[in-house]
């Protein structure tokens, strides 16, 4: 799924993003089904595309939590959820496949192909490798 797919598919699910200056975080999403981007903190399109994908990931799940929410594992539960919707959206295990098979076998080649960040790209693979075993 490319970044224009990623604001069609919000935009069909009635999802509003927002280039929103902020000043201590780059990202955040809302239950009301809104996502707010500083645009400004974010380095490209790769860097883009993960944060949108993982702040849909948040309102498409219902993870949320408050800045005030002291139990780690609330958050990281969250996180986790929003982070396994991206990579379902932004890596298809069926295409993680392929491209492994057709010799893309470092991270920073996988994360070129899918167009996300090396740090996304890391997430993806562990993801699968735990949940459904990679080749």
């Amino acid at each position: 799924m490319t970044l224009s797919e990623l604001y069609e598919l919000a935009d069909r699910l009635g999802v509003k993003i927002d280039d929103f200056r902020m000043q201590e975080i780059i990202s955040a999403s809302f239950p009301e089904g809104y996502v707010a981007i500083d645009k400004y903190k974010v380095n490209d399109y790769t860097e883009e595309k993960v944060i949108i994908a993982h702040e849909l990931g948040h309102v498409e799940t219902g993870s949320f939590y408050t800045t005030g929410t002291s139990n780690l594992h609330i958050r990281e539960k969250c996180e986790r959820q929003a982070d396994e919707w991206a990579i379902l959206r932004t890596v298809p295990k069926d295409e993680l496949d392929a491209e492994m098979k057709n010799g893309s076998t470092t991270v920073w080649e996988l994360a070129e192909h899918f167009g996300i960040t090396t740090d996304a790209m890391w997430k993806a693979i562990l993801y699968y490798k735990q949940k459904e075993g990679i080749r």
